[in-house]
């Protein structure tokens, strides 16, 4: 029996750096049957910045798929989709030195994704990145970055990897809800990401910061930035736990 070609390919990549620079971590998906994923892979890439692992991210999900067929890409970095595809043009005219003469940065990676995109049908496509009850794909290419970024391992389909998990203060994707309900015969709930419950108002108040600090997440927050209280100490209302004290 042939195996068909499929006549499209959906997909999302994204990366992510614990403290840019810092950790850093990058992983891209694969969709089909109604975008729900299907093949998967995220890497480790020591210590490195975001728009370093978004950059990778975006070479290992072309290298990864079969250039013959027309692919869709969701990103949720404009620095990485306007590199590769408003400024590149620009940049190899004027000999990989910017606007301002200065020489292009992460070149190295910038060059390979245009080698891969040759003669290929690539649309890409931004989606906004956590958004509540926002594009699956680029959520869960989001966690599998993130995960990465924190323990430094490769995880993927080929390596029967479970599903990257959520971040604290998330609520399941709708891929993880759709599962559970299939198994259940039970309709899926989607949520907010913050949350509507009396039990999670009580995590919600931030403040400003009186002086400079740094998250669990590793990232540094300003004097003045809006912070919220978690269990190790201070830090983004982002990365907050679910069972975080009050200020």
């Amino acid at each position: 029996m042939i195996e068909r070609m499929p006549e499209r390919v959906v997909a999302a990549c994204d990366g992510a750096s614990k403290g840019n620079p810092g950790p850093a971590g990058w992983a891209w998906v694969v969709a089909e049957n109604d975008e729900i994923p299907s093949r998967w892979e995220a890497g480790p890439l020591g210590r490195a910045t975001n728009n370093i692992a978004e950059l990778t991210a975006l070479e290992r999900l072309l290298a990864a798929t079969d250039p013959a067929v027309p692919i869709e890409i969701r990103m949720d970095s404009q620095y990485a989709m306007k590199a590769v595809t408003t400024w590149l043009p620009g940049w190899k005219r004027n000999g990989w030195r910017t606007a301002a003469g200065k020489p292009v940065a992460n070149q190295e990676l910038v060059v390979r994704i245009d080698e891969l995109l040759a003669d290929r049908a690539v649309e890409f496509r931004y989606v906004p990145a956590h958004q509540v009850d926002g594009d699956p794909l680029n959520d869960f290419a989001d966690r599998a970055a993130s995960q990465a970024a924190v323990v430094q391992e490769p995880a993927g389909t080929e390596l029967g990897s479970p599903e990257p998990p959520a971040a604290p203060d998330t609520v399941p994707s709708r891929w993880s809800a759709a599962k559970k309900s299939a198994k259940s015969g039970k309709p899926g709930r989607s949520g907010t990401r913050n949350g509507s419950s009396s039990s999670s108002s009580a995590s919600s108040r931030t403040i400003k910061a009186k002086f400079p600090g740094r998250c669990l997440c590793g990232r540094p927050y300003a004097a003045g930035e809006q912070i919220a209280k978690n269990d190790q100490g201070w830090g983004h209302p982002e990365c907050r736990t679910a069972t975080a004290g009050t200020a």
